[in-house]
């Protein structure tokens, strides 16, 4: 008589029970080919969520080789729409920064854009959220805010 052991499995946890920001690729593939609705807005829940994060990324990966139409569509749709107002609200953050720079620096509009050297409809711009500076005029902004409110405030402590 032969023995053998008792092969024991060990049950093995589907990808859909956990986390969708936690699935491989291949499951997120298997989604869009095959699951049903309410896979498919766990997968549109983690990219709000977050926009350019891994699941975003991997949603991107797949569809590059998807065909374009149905859930694929709708997805590439979903992660255009919520990068863009990811994008517009970072716009607006960078705006109130900017605005309240030129405030602390008592400076006007044109004269604070005059002095970080850029034409005052850029600035406007920057102050609407339309557009975005750099980083290193974000850093010329600063500079500038903080010079001149220092300016400011020694002239109230000394009359």
């Amino acid at each position: 008589m032969t023995v053998t052991p008792e092969v024991r499995e060990t049950p093995r946890r589907q990808p859909d029970d956990r986390p969708v920001e936690f699935w491989p690729t291949s499951a997120i593939r298997a989604a869009l080919e095959t699951d049903d609705l309410t896979v498919w807005q766990r997968i549109v829940a983690a990219i709000k969520r977050d926009p350019f994060g891994r699941t975003a990324r991997q949603v991107e990966e797949v569809l590059q080789t998807a065909r374009p139409y149905g859930v694929s569509k709708a997805l590439a749709e979903v992660l255009g729409r919520t990068r863009e107002h990811l994008e517009a609200n970072e716009r607006a953050e960078v705006a109130r920064h900017i605005h309240a720079m030129l405030d602390r620096s008592g400076l006007g509009q044109q004269e604070f854009a005059s002095r970080i050297g850029v034409p005052n409809n850029e600035f406007a711009a920057y102050l609407s959220g339309e557009t975005s500076p750099s980083a290193s005029l974000m850093v010329r902004m600063r500079k500038l805010s903080d010079r001149f409110a220092k300016m400011r405030s020694t002239r109230r402590d000394n009359p």
